[in-house]
């Protein structure tokens, strides 16, 4: 039982890795954009604060 107690903020810290933010986005060659990715670029994931990456 106690293992759990060192299991759940791990999880947490993955969890909120996982939703994405402007560093990554940057290292894949991407750039943020407000609501959507504009004309002529695609979707490549999520930055944070309801931001997208985007990239030619």
């Amino acid at each position: 039982m106690k293992i759990l107690f060192l299991l759940f903020p791990l999880i947490l810290l993955l969890v909120q890795g996982a939703a994405g933010n402007a560093v990554v986005c940057r290292r894949l060659r991407g750039f943020c954009s407000r609501r959507s990715c504009p004309y002529g670029t695609r979707f490549i994931g999520r930055c944070a604060g309801g931001y997208v990456c985007c990239r030619r």
